[in-house]
């Protein structure tokens, strides 16, 4: 989850003018985590216990609850992280530069230990997948939040031609193809929020999350029947990266086709991430684990990679595991449909 990225299906309708809503996917997971040198470690859970993780996702919410269980007879104090994807970033990374980073002050205020408030640290980290590159970002002279500061290419062409290909033997910048060769960041950059957390012995504490999500979209793409026809392999990352099946296409061309008389419907998309895999650094699987989405209206679609999925709602999908070692990030496609007038 390269995370934030533009899909190629949508890459290719925005060379073809599409409009895109470029923003990020933002949801994350509680995680044990040791502070080091160059930032924040993930690390195996000591002995506390996830004893259930009750999970909702939708565009407009996320609301996380966990229950964290101590059966040793000492008390427990360690380094709790909940880890945020990278900062917005597309095989078009340039289309981000001059973005306004985003400010997670927020984030805190609506995260609640045994419904008391509590505060977090802010670690800011450049990472390329799950290392830690901050210290050699820092070193290079090259600006960090690339996003923002100076176009990026004019801080590369300032180094020295040897530095430049010291940078790319490392790793930390590389040639875009699609920007015929142009050198641009490998790293995202990322934040965590650290706290120190007491966990009591022989006792279970409550920790709950609550926030809106920044969502990302597209505005139409590989899913209307003419494109498909065109460039059949277009739907491969749909069905990887959303397991959108044959279902869901049939179900998007039945609603593409029902528009009255002249009129016409367009669809778009709405992507929201949540990150999983820090919910496997505990002792054990979590025990309980519950998770709802909810896809906004009835004439919405929905997909996601999940088995044992239930329609609880006509707008709610449930789905309940036990003993669950969760991995990766979870993904949520939810398809929007407007009738326009011809």
């Amino acid at each position: 989850m390269t995370r934030n990225r533009l899909f190629p299906a949508a890459l290719a309708l925005a060379f073809a003018g599409v409009a895109l809503t470029l923003t990020p996917p933002v949801l994350a997971n509680d995680s044990e985590a040791e502070v080091g040198i160059g930032g924040i470690v993930l690390k195996p859970g000591s002995a506390i216990i996830m004893s259930s993780e009750d999970l909702f996702i939708s565009e407009n919410k996320v609301r996380v609850a966990y229950r964290f269980e101590n059966p040793t007879d000492a008390d427990i104090r360690t380094t709790v992280a909940f880890p945020m994807p990278g900062q917005p970033r597309a095989v078009l990374w340039h289309w981000y530069e001059s973005q306004e980073k985003r400010d997670w002050s927020d984030f805190a205020y609506s995260t609640r230990v045994n419904g008391k408030p509590v505060s977090f640290t802010p670690t800011e980290l450049a990472v390329i997948g799950t290392r830690d590159v901050t210290r050699e970002v820092k070193a290079s002279g090259l600006p960090m939040d690339w996003f923002v500061d100076e176009p990026f290419d004019k801080s590369v062409a300032a180094l020295p031609d040897d530095k430049r290909e010291a940078l790319i033997k490392q790793g930390l910048i590389k040639a875009d193809p699609l920007l015929d060769g142009a050198l641009v960041p490998a790293w995202d950059v990322a934040t965590w929020f650290v706290r120190e957390q007491v966990f009591p012995a022989r006792s279970a504490i409550a920790v709950e999350h609550e926030y809106t999500p920044i969502v990302g979209g597209a505005v139409g793409s590989a899913l209307y029947p003419a494109v498909r026809k065109e460039n059949p392999s277009y739907l491969d990352d749909f069905r990887k990266t959303f397991c959108a099946d044959d279902g869901l296409i049939t179900g998007a061309d039945r609603k593409l086709a029902s528009a009255s008389g002249s009129n016409s419907i367009y669809y778009g998309e709405t992507w929201v991430s949540y990150v999983l895999s820090p919910g496997a650094n505990w002792n054990g699987p979590i025990r309980d684990f519950r998770l709802v989405v909810d896809k906004g209206d009835p004439g919405n679609l929905v997909s996601f990679c999940m088995d044992g999925v239930k329609k609880i709602s006509p707008t709610r999908f449930e789905v309940r595991k036990r003993d669950f070692t969760p991995t990766g990030e979870l993904r949520v496609l939810i398809l929007k449909f407007e009738e326009i007038e011809g």
